[in-house]
């Protein structure tokens, strides 16, 4: 893999789906599907502060699209039934926060390159922790952040990850709202799409 991702040493993947039937209420129409996959690399700027770190988003952006047409395809294969995403990160110990926000652009960009027309920012989370540390991935809809039924998170971690001079980084997809979703809000089928958030 490291071929296809010049500048990049990969460790190990996590590819998660989860699939809901039922939140204690009547077995839904059409299941909703969720997919997370982390990627743990090595950190090239563990144990240093290095003023300029922006340039290794480019370097991140072919495996924000490889990650991105996985989770698709773990999903079915059709991007037209992905409803939800979000990205994070987890740095390891001997790095800072920062390096987990080179993450956003990549992240972000992938995703939506992958599914088209995508028009919602892509939320996000990030933290500093040890090897097992949990992260909760916020999700929303693709095309207006402000459709409720859509607000979800989905947790991952991997328990040998990040190392000290690594992070894990996240992409995460849903194929719908939460099961039984009855808040309120702004519903998907009345999204206008013209600015990302209604």
């Amino acid at each position: 893999m490291s071929d296809a991702l010049p500048g990049l040493d990969l460790r190990k993947q996590q590819l998660s789906v989860e699939e809901i039937f039922h939140e204690g209420g009547p077995p839904a129409a059409v299941p909703l599907r969720r997919a997370a996959l982390v990627t743990v690399i090595a950190n090239p700027f563990a144990g240093r502060f290095e003023p300029d770190i922006a340039p290794f988003m480019e370097t991140l952006k072919p495996l924000g699209l490889s990650m991105a047409r996985r989770l698709v395809e773990a999903l079915g294969g059709d991007p037209a039934v992905v409803e939800g995403y979000g990205k994070g990160a987890i740095v390891g110990a001997a790095g800072e926060i920062e390096h987990g926000a080179l993450w956003h652009v990549p992240g972000g960009y992938a995703m939506r390159a992958v599914l088209g027309d995508a028009k919602a920012i892509v939320p996000s989370t990030k933290k500093v922790g040890g090897a097992g540390t949990r992260l909760d991935v916020p999700v929303t809809h693709i095309n207006a952040s402000y459709v409720r039924s859509h607000f979800d998170a989905m947790e991952v971690g991997i328990p040998d990850a990040p190392r000290a001079d690594e992070m894990a980084v996240v992409l995460v997809m849903t194929t719908g709202p939460r099961i039984h979703a009855r808040v309120g809000g702004l519903a998907a089928d009345a999204i206008q799409g013209e600015d990302g958030l209604r």
